[in-house]
């Protein structure tokens, strides 16, 4: 079964149906999954805070640019982690003028806790670790928001206090007024309590299924290029 519908159980026949078919990649179905768009706004709006993210761009989760009408790419590949959690591992490309920026996380089903969810690993690294709660809107949106975050530095799980942990607010659906047969369209906004906004992008794009190369069925297959440098076990 899917992630995001062990997740959100009954509600998730209430998501538009457009989205219940975005997120629906399970692993072994052989197939992955396309994004092509344009953001509307991208990056960081605060120009004093772009040189402290640009000390963190090496993450690929964070980055100092920001820009308008960006280009970008997504691809979500459903699979087993190398711990055995069904997992959801998104690669996106963003294609700001003179550089492409990569940002990627891969978004894992714990059911180890007393509260089965979905847990967030952000990062080339999968360093940073998040929670997410979603919801369904009234009119079939998916809703999410990060919480509890955690950094995992080595040996160490330091818990991020409320007073300095970033926290994301995304929200997806998708729109049929838009283009000739209508589009997905996402925002998401990251704030931190001392900063402000860190983070927000915001844009449509169209979406396909394509088949793995070989139709490659393993559940555990990830291409080589969307595989994280470190996997993180730890919740």
């Amino acid at each position: 079964m899917p992630i995001y519908e062990r997740a959100l159980g009954s509600d998730f026949a209430r998501l538009q149906p457009e989205l219940q078919e975005y997120f629906s990649l399970a692993p072994g179905s052989g197939r992955y999954g396309v994004g092509e768009g344009v953001f509307d706004v991208v990056g960081c709006r605060q120009q004093w805070l772009r040189p402290l993210l640009r000390l963190t761009s090496g993450e690929e989760a964070f980055f100092p640019e920001y820009g308008e009408r960006v280009p970008f790419r997504i691809e979500n590949h459903a699979h087993l982690d190398p711990f055995g959690r069904s997992s959801l591992t998104a690669r996106r490309e963003i294609h700001f003028p003179g550089r492409t920026r990569l940002f990627h996380d891969t978004t894992s089903f714990d059911d180890s806790r007393s509260t089965p969810g979905l847990v967030d690993y952000v990062g080339r690294y999968r360093r940073l670790v998040t929670d997410l709660d979603l919801s369904v809107t009234a009119d079939g949106r998916l809703r999410g928001v990060s919480e509890g975050s955690r950094l995992f530095l080595g040996p160490l799980r330091i818990p991020l206090p409320a007073a300095v942990d970033a926290k994301a607010y995304a929200e997806q659906w998708w729109e049929p007024s838009e283009g000739r047969h209508g589009k997905h369209r996402i925002q998401v906004k990251v704030i931190q309590p001392q900063l402000g906004l860190v983070l927000v992008y915001a844009g449509s794009f169209d979406y396909r299924l394509r088949s793995y190369p070989g139709a490659a069925t393993a559940p555990g297959h990830l291409p080589g290029y969307a595989r994280p440098d470190r996997w993180e076990s730890r919740v």
